[in-house]
């Protein structure tokens, strides 16, 4: 079959990096033929382009396709968009993230060209202004007509989704967004060699988190809960793992308060570090207070390191209280501060949630796994659309 996947930008991040892989899967795994149309790689996430070309990706770029809305930019990049589809004559676009998702679908539904649209996060959600929520909801609602399949990254998203009166349940499917499991389970470098090099003592308790430095991800709820970790916990170090806009405001903060020591920044990392920092960790937070399943829950449990995670989105759907790490109320800080310490102070009660994560969750998200699924969802599509194909 002939896929073109559509996606405003190719940054390093989680939503990027599953369709970077679905698109891999679909050429080396099936013999597909794939497009990928995305916007210029701008802003400092990092990007994914070289490794798309490496891999022999079919990319097209459209100049004016951003994340920022921008009335004259948006109206030439959807023309242009059209007129690239109608060029490639697809059997099938799948759209991703919220902006790529609309202009997508509505370009696909001018060219009669069935669509699939995956949902990496809710494009309506936590932090918006009420302009921003109440736009993007009812954009949604407009686009769901012109979507032939829903792929969900947990059940949380369709739950939202069918709340918001976007489309019935029978729509949706949910696949876990795959990635490359396999360092996770065996990282490259030993755990000793990486904690050496970033400066760490052996018997320091490594916190992880990964994220961008920005807005949204939850920066703000560790650093209120770091002095009261250190008082109780004063071997605990934090890893930062990510960086963005918000880095300098961080560290000025960090040093105002004497906590510049207990924090490590790696700055930006390419993915393939991802796995031996996290084996480098003893146990992994998250704070981010909007997303749709970050992958770092998944990642760091087969990695065997306990998580614990606000209640947001899908994060409960891996992160199981007493089993895999502890799940807390959304920006709390003593919640947070509470579940560090008794992780950092209980190394058996670490080893075991992590080995659960790992045992539970490394075959089921495996990225083979995950665009298998997803083809079989394109063949569902095509065949009701009555253009099959082998």
């Amino acid at each position: 079959m002939y896929v073109a996947h559509v996606i405003t930008r190719l940054i390093i991040g989680g939503a990027q990096e599953n369709t970077l892989w679905n698109v891999i899967d679909q050429m080396q795994l099936f013999g597909d033929r794939v497009t990928l149309i995305t916007g210029p790689g701008l802003g400092p996430e990092g990007s994914l382009e070289p490794l798309a070309k490496a891999a022999g990706v079919d990319l097209e770029i459209i100049p004016e396709f951003r994340r920022n809305l921008n009335p004259w930019r948006d109206l030439n990049s959807a023309r242009k968009l059209v007129s690239l589809l109608r060029a490639l004559k697809p059997d099938l676009v799948h759209t991703h993230t919220s902006k790529a998702g609309i202009m997508g679908r509505w370009a696909a539904k001018r060219l009669k060209i069935p669509t699939v649209h995956t949902i990496h996060g809710a494009s309506f959600h936590v932090g918006q202004s009420g302009v921003a929520f109440r736009a993007y909801r009812q954009l949604e609602r407009i686009a769901g007509p012109w979507t032939d399949h829903f792929i969900s990254v947990c059940d949380a998203m369709t739950r939202q989704y069918v709340a918001a009166k976007v489309a019935e349940p029978s729509r949706f499917t949910t696949i876990s967004s795959g990635f490359d499991v396999e360092p996770y389970l065996h990282p490259p470098r030993s755990r000793q060699t990486v904690r050496a090099e970033l400066g760490f003592r052996e018997d320091d308790i490594v916190v992880g988190k990964i994220a961008r430095l920005f807005p949204l991800k939850g920066h703000e709820y560790w650093q209120a809960a770091l002095p009261e970790i250190l008082r109780q916990a004063p071997r605990v170090k934090l890893l930062i793992m990510g960086d963005g806009i918000l880095r300098q405001e961080i560290e000025a903060n960090l040093a105002r308060h004497g906590l510049t020591q207990a924090v490590h920044f790696t700055g930006l990392v390419p993915p393939r570090r991802i796995p031996e920092l996290l084996h480098a960790t003893d146990l992994v937070i998250h704070t981010s207070v909007w997303e749709g399943l970050a992958r770092v829950l998944p990642q760091a449990l087969i990695a065997g390191k306990p998580v614990i995670s606000y209640d947001i989105d899908g994060a409960s759907e891996v992160v199981l209280p007493g089993e895999t790490g502890c799940l807390i109320p959304a920006q709390s800080v003593q919640e947070l501060a509470t579940a560090v310490v008794q992780l950092a102070n209980d190394p058996a009660l670490r080893h075991r949630l992590g080995e659960n994560g790992r045992a539970r969750f490394a075959n089921q998200f495996r990225h083979e796994t995950m665009t298998a699924r997803i083809r079989d969802v394109y063949q569902q599509v095509l065949a009701k659309a009555d253009r099959p194909v082998s």
